[in-house]
């Protein structure tokens, strides 16, 4: 058998190593248009900023490594300009000799991966305007940067490459501005814990331009302009696209494939696409949302490696299938660890949802134990069924470790609720006895029980001011004299119980402390007593940060904030 595979990296190279290991006789060739076959993409930017010093660290595979281990026939700088699935071959160029040859296939996996989305705007491609996706964009970044010294770069996008590069930018001590459409950083996350994100890389003096639409490029005093509907423009001596990728599915169409959503390829759950024999894996292919069976287009290394190995197996007769993309992913922004899975609770929404939500700030291991951090944790559930949906951490150590778990669990199937009954490891060091995953699953287990009632930030606005209800912060006088929110009188938690008299118990109680435990406890105190009673989901931390980023971005002052 005779598998012919277009492209390399992470789906490409997976399906070439994995179709080795099951049939020890098939020719394998792989027609790569750059001069690498297997590169590590996530550490591009780390290049650029001189985390990684030598180039070679990038590339995982050489076509020499690959065919003396796995007798891959790998053809770097070899470019397939058609497909022919009628007559199963392919036409390719080599892009150094210029000669074009046809090879034939018994199977065909298309790996083409995504292309840097190029907008259609007035002065795209001018000097000293570059995308960061290939290893050689990388080394055209690091050049330009060697020998110009840019003092100042404009990062048009702020997803994960557009965030990971502004951090090694400014770590080379370069001025850098995020500029884009939407109003929040890293779309995988809900705008409330993007604040957080928000407030961190302005801590580090990277400006936000969130909001602005672009609407052009050009060239001035050696530097770049980035023009703007309705704002002046923005200045600097280059300008990195980072607006996303879009699949890159030429190939594809003009073979009469079946194509998705922002021209993808349709594949089946075997990775096959509507061509019989042809399979095609990668940033390329449109996918299920395993949470909410939405089509998808999910652009993680992850689940291109596993695409590849499940055509791989389909290909050698192995049945394998593919149950759709939770879209997992961390990612590292100067002094914090920011990670998703699942959905988030805007896209849960907009899939006909009913969601709920919890909060919480724990630390990353045991508070009497040197060095703990906080964490804050956003877990998303369905109304009344307790599915879990999705969670949302930012923090520092231990974010990866608890990010894992809800991901395991949300594959497997479990109930928001279960959470409290995972059986995690702990030690001072690592952990509490009560892990954060286990304290997300005692507070939903609470809700479920009606034991614990909430109201979120966007109820504040509309809880009345007229004396009908009662507006409680239960942090210390000192905490609620350096910010509180209009309305809300101030008893401390631990005097509470002998301040109920202060209480009118015929009206219902809306309570806040800094982070949501200790007016928990104020709400058991006072509903142990008669009141209705209900607390804040993430404390004044979690308000601070959102109202705080809500008036910069939208520069507003005032916000209803008291006492700052």
């Amino acid at each position: 058998m005779k598998i012919v595979i277009i492209g390399g990296v992470a789906g490409g190279a997976t399906a070439a190593a994995r179709i080795r290991r099951l049939d020890e006789h098939a020719e394998i060739i792989i027609f790569e248009r750059s001069g690498y076959i297997s590169y590590a993409n996530c550490g591009l930017p780390y290049y650029i900023g001189g985390i990684i010093e030598d180039p070679e660290e990038l590339t995982l595979q050489t076509p020499e490594n690959f065919f003396s281990r796995f007798r891959v026939n790998v053809k770097v700088r070899h470019e397939v300009t058609a497909i022919h699935p009628e007559g199963k071959s392919v036409s390719v160029r080599n892009l150094e000799t210029g000669e074009t040859f046809s090879e034939s296939y018994d199977r065909l996996i298309l790996s083409p991966g995504a292309k840097p989305t190029q907008p259609g705007l007035p002065g795209v491609g001018i000097q000293n305007m570059f995308t960061l996706r290939t290893v050689e964009d990388t080394f055209r970044i690091k050049k330009y940067i060697s020998e110009k010294n840019p003092k100042s770069a404009i990062l048009a996008g702020g997803g994960f490459i557009g965030l990971e590069l502004a951090e090694n930018l400014r770590e080379l001590g370069m001025d850098v501005t995020i500029v884009q459409r939407p109003r929040q950083l890293m779309n995988p996350f809900d705008p409330d814990m993007a604040s957080f994100i928000h407030s961190e890389v302005k801590r580090h003096g990277v400006k936000l331009a969130l909001g602005y639409t672009v609407e052009g490029f050009e060239e001035e005093n050696g530097g770049v302009n980035v023009l703007l509907k309705d704002r002046p423009p923005l200045h600097a001596d280059m300008v990195v696209l980072a607006i996303g990728v879009t699949p890159d599915t030429g190939l594809a169409k003009a073979a009469g494939l079946e194509l998705g959503i922002k021209g993808s390829i349709l594949v089946n759950d075997q990775m096959e696409t509507s061509a019989p024999g042809i399979y095609a894996v990668g940033d390329a292919v449109q996918v299920k949302h395993s949470v909410t069976g939405q089509d998808a287009l999910i652009s993680l290394a992850g689940p291109a490696n596993k695409q590849g190995r499940i055509a791989a197996d389909n290909i050698c007769g192995h049945a394998s299938h593919y149950h759709g993309s939770q879209g997992s992913s961390v990612i590292k922004i100067f002094g914090i660890t920011a990670a998703v899975t699942g959905t988030n609770e805007k896209n849960a929404k907009a899939a006909g949802l009913e969601t709920d939500k919890v909060y919480l700030s724990p630390m990353n291991h045991a508070g009497y134990y040197p060095g703990g951090k906080l964490m804050t944790m956003k877990v998303i559930f369905e109304k009344g069924t307790f599915r879990l949906l999705g969670a949302q951490i930012i923090g520092y150590d231990g974010v990866d470790k608890r990010i894992d778990v809800l991901s395991a669990a949300i594959h497997a199937g479990l109930k928001a609720t279960a959470l409290k009954e995972l059986d995690l490891a702990y030690a001072p060091p690592y952990s509490s006895a009560k892990d954060p995953v286990n304290m997300a699953g005692f507070m939903i287990d609470n809700i479920s029980k009606g034991i614990l009632k909430q109201f979120h930030t966007e109820d504040v606005k509309c809880l009345p001011r007229d004396g009908s209800v009662t507006l409680l912060d239960s942090r210390t006088p000192y905490e609620y004299a350096l910010g509180h929110i209009d309305g809300f009188v101030n008893i401390p938690v631990d005097s509470l119980r002998e301040r109920l008299q202060e209480l009118d118990i015929e009206k219902p109680v809306y309570v806040i402390c800094q982070s949501g435990l200790r007016s928990y406890i104020a709400c058991r105190i006072l509903s142990g007593n008669g009141y209705d009673c209900y607390n804040f989901s993430g404390g004044f931390r979690l308000y601070d940060s959102v109202t705080n980023d809500r008036c910069l971005i939208e520069t507003s002052t005032g916000c209803g904030m008291d006492g700052r």
